[in-house]
């Protein structure tokens, strides 16, 4: 037993989470430094990286608020550097920035020809470029050279199946997919895995709104979902702990890579 138990201990890795002053980037981050990884808390809000760092430290684990812009060379290169300096070379990088812009969405009042090309770009900016492909190219650079590391793209189930008005998130999700496939193929000869994890509907700060009234009763475009999903409910970030130590242990998963992990209720099992 504690041989197996022992294949999800990170103690002595260095993990980055890019997006954790967000919900689900910030649950993973503490999940990761819960198995004994030390975390660099990577995000735009220093508010929230700091809290959040500061939370993981009063769990008597090891943390510290990197300020970065991820859609930025510069400035991800200059996390590296000081990750690098503080706490480690990185074996662990999380991806768990993204988001929906609500201008690169259909709905009654905007057509799909409605939907302009700056907004069209921006989804793939953040998403695809912003989420994944500059932070692995920059990680990424590192982790070759040394032969190990493992990098977690944060998809969507809308990779899977589009969501209805978000034409632009869901392709730029798929994009995700497809650039995880590539990468896992093209540094598995050095060692280094890229694999994905697939969330589906998640009651977080960016998303509440959309889903929940403020009595706490689900919206309607919950409702939806809901009765979609064969779990019934919304997920809770930290549900997503689990892939996402299994994916960073190399002991654990040291022959996955390519591979996506869906952590969705049942969502993308079901069908009309």
């Amino acid at each position: 037993m504690s041989g197996s138990s022992s294949r999800f201990d990170l103690q002595g890795s260095v993990a980055v989470v890019l997006g954790a002053t967000g919900t689900l980037g910030g649950a993973i981050a503490r999940g990761l430094a819960q198995h004994g990884a030390s975390v660099g808390v990577a995000g735009r809000n220093p508010d929230r990286g700091e809290s959040c760092a500061a939370r993981i430290r009063a769990e008597g684990h090891s943390a510290e608020f990197l300020r970065v812009d991820s859609s930025e060379v510069d400035q991800l290169r200059s996390a590296r550097a000081r990750v690098e300096d503080t706490l480690g070379a990185c074996d662990v990088l999380v991806n768990c920035v993204g988001g929906n812009d609500a201008r690169a969405s259909v709905s009654e009042e905007r057509r799909v020809s409605d939907v302009s090309l700056d907004a069209w770009r921006g989804g793939f900016a953040l998403n695809v470029e912003a989420g994944a492909l500059l932070p692995c190219q920059v990680f990424g650079e590192a982790m070759v050279p040394r032969g190990r590391g493992s990098i977690v793209n944060v998809a969507s189930v809308a990779a899977h199946v589009p969501v209805s008005r978000g034409i632009a998130y869901s392709a730029s999700k798929a994009a995700v997919l497809n650039l995880t496939r590539f990468l896992a193929r093209e540094w598995a000869h050095s060692g280094v895995r890229v694999n994905s994890i697939t969330p589906g509907f998640f009651l977080a700060d960016q998303n509440r709104d959309l889903l929940q009234h403020e009595d706490g009763s689900p919206t309607d475009r919950a409702r939806q979902i809901l009765d979609r999903t064969p779990m019934g409910r919304l997920g809770e970030p930290d549900e997503l702990v689990g892939a996402a130590v299994f994916l960073a242990s190399s002991a654990a998963s040291r022959f996955v890579t390519g591979a996506d992990i869906r952590i969705d209720g049942g969502f993308l099992a079901t069908s009309v």
